[in-house]
Formats: C-alpha cells, sequence, structure tokens
C-alpha cells in the first residue's frame, strides 16, 4: 500500500474527531458562559456525536503505518472504547439540559475528559516515543478547537437566521474562543518550525526541506487569514450583523479545515509539527 493511501485514513479521522470534540467543546462552554438557547445547544451535541461515529468507523478500517512517520497503535480498541463512550454523552448531553440543576455541567465535564482522553490515547499510541506524545497531544487538542469551534460558530449563526431575537452574547464569546485558539496555533507554528516538535524534526527544518510550500501556504491561509476572518467576525457579532458574521466564518471554517488536512497529513506522512 502506498503512502498516500496509508495516509488518507488517518488524516480523515484526526477531521472528523476535531470536528467532534471541538464542537462539543464550545456546546459546554457557551452553555455556561452565556444564555444559549437548549435548542441549538442539544443540536450542535448531537451533530458532534454523530461525527463522532463517524470517526469511529474510519477508526475501525485504519490501516498499518508501516511506511508512515507514525507507529501502529496496540491501543486501538481502548481508543475506540473511549470515542464510542464520548458520541453516548454527546446524545445524551440534550437530555441532560432539559432536566437542569447541575445535569449539563456534569455531563459536560464527562464529555469533555472522555475526548480529552481519545486524543491523548492517539497521541500516545501514533507518537514514536512517549515524549512524542505530548506536542502531538497539542497539536491534536488546539486543531480540534479550532475546526470543531469553527463549525459549532456556524450552526450558532444559522440559529441567528431563524431566531434574530436571541442574545448576541454566545456568537461573541465563539467568535473571541476562535479568536484566542487561532492566536495560539500561530504561536505553536513559529515554536515548531523554529525550534521543532515533531518526532525527529530538528529546528528550522520545517522552512528548509521540500515541504516548504506547503509550510508556508499552512501559515498564509489557515492560520494568519483565519486570524484575521475570526476578528471581523468578532467585531461584525457586536454589532449585531449576524448574517454578516455567519458568512465571515464560513469562509473561516474553509480555511481550518483545509489547515487541519494539510497539517495532519504531514504530522502523519513525516512527522512534521505545524
Amino acid at each position: 500500500m502506498s503512502p498516500v493511501v496509508q495516509t488518507l485514513p488517518y488524516v480523515a479521522w484526526i477531521l472528523l474527531a476535531a470536528l467532534a470534540f471541538g464542537s462539543f467543546a464550545f456546546v459546554v462552554l457557551t452553555r455556561h458562559l452565556t444564555d444559549a438557547t437548549r435548542g441549538y445547544l442539544g443540536f450542535t451535541s448531537v451533530c458532534a456525536g454523530l461525527i463522532a461515529v463517524l470517526a469511529l468507523v474510519v477508526d475501525s478500517g485504519l490501516p498499518a503505518p508501516t511506511d508512515l512517520a507514525i507507529r501502529h497503535a496496540l491501543s486501538e480498541p481502548i481508543r475506540q472504547g473511549f470515542m464510542l463512550v464520548f458520541a453516548t454523552v454527546a446524545f445524551v448531553y440534550p437530555i441532560a439540559l432539559r432536566r437542569g440543576a447541575g445535569a449539563p455541567l456534569t455531563a459536560g465535564i464527562l464529555g469533555l475528559g472522555w475526548l480529552a482522553l481519545t486524543l491523548f490515547g492517539a497521541a500516545l499510541g501514533w507518537a514514536p516515543t512517549p515524549a512524542d506524545a505530548v506536542p502531538l497531544f497539542v497539536q491534536l487538542v488546539v486543531l480540534s478547537l479550532a475546526t470543531g469551534g469553527s463549525l459549532a460558530a456556524i450552526i450558532l449563526g444559522h440559529w441567528y437566521l431563524v431566531t434574530p431575537k436571541i442574545s448576541e452574547k454566545p456568537l461573541v464569546l465563539q467568535a473571541r474562543l476562535l479568536l484566542g485558539v487561532v492566536g495560539l496555533q500561530v504561536l505553536l507554528f513559529v515554536v515548531w518550525t523554529t525550534l521543532g516538535g515533531g518526532p525527529g524534526q530538528d529546528a528550522w527544518e520545517a522552512l528548509s526541506g521540500g515541504n516548504l510550500l506547503l509550510v508556508v501556504l499552512r501559515l498564509l491561509v489557515s492560520l494568519l487569514f483565519p486570524l484575521v476572518l475570526t476578528w471581523m467576525a468578532w467585531r461584525t457579532a457586536l454589532t449585531r450583523s449576524m448574517e454578516s458574521a455567519t458568512g465571515l466564518l464560513y469562509i473561516n471554517l474553509a480555511a481550518v479545515m483545509a489547515g487541519t488536512i494539510g497539517a495532519a497529513a504531514l504530522y502523519v506522512a513525516t512527522g512534521l509539527l505545524l
């Protein structure tokens, strides 16, 4: 099996997991920091659960990475079990929202805990050494927040189109969170390209090898461009121009997803962290 064919299922898993985990994390944060409606929170949580199920299906068919930079994970059944539990919590979360009291907080903490375990299990299983698993885990977490958070913001933007009188606080919060997450990605990009981060990745290696064009595109198209877009969406949401903010967030989601795909492919195939 060629390296490209081996890479694609792993990239698909990372993208689907990022969409599921990040969107659920934004649901939990939005629930406890704003007055977001139960309809939006429940719908987005169910979407996260459905995407997690798709990721679980992909996980069950991952090929052995014989020609890739990652190693074969012996803990696949454990990781798949974590994913299944997370999906279950995501499906149950709308019920917890209706019960009130401490049920949403308990379900949210459980969901966040299981998604963290799943990502850590993936990092520990795929990284060549436990030390390499730490930066990979950080990368997976940040990719999840950026990608899934962008999806959650898109869904929220559409909620304003059908219920325009709801508070602007949820979208303002999510735009600010995305701005912070993308800003963190830019800082990590600088650290990893100048100091190294992936298995065997030397300082400045990413900027001097054959992947230079991909590295530059990662910075310009999927980091700096979304940074500008999320800032514009935040400022636009403050003025309650929700249609404009949603349009900006659509473009942001496309750019962020492209960056997630590229970053995942580079790490899986070459071991570069970006």
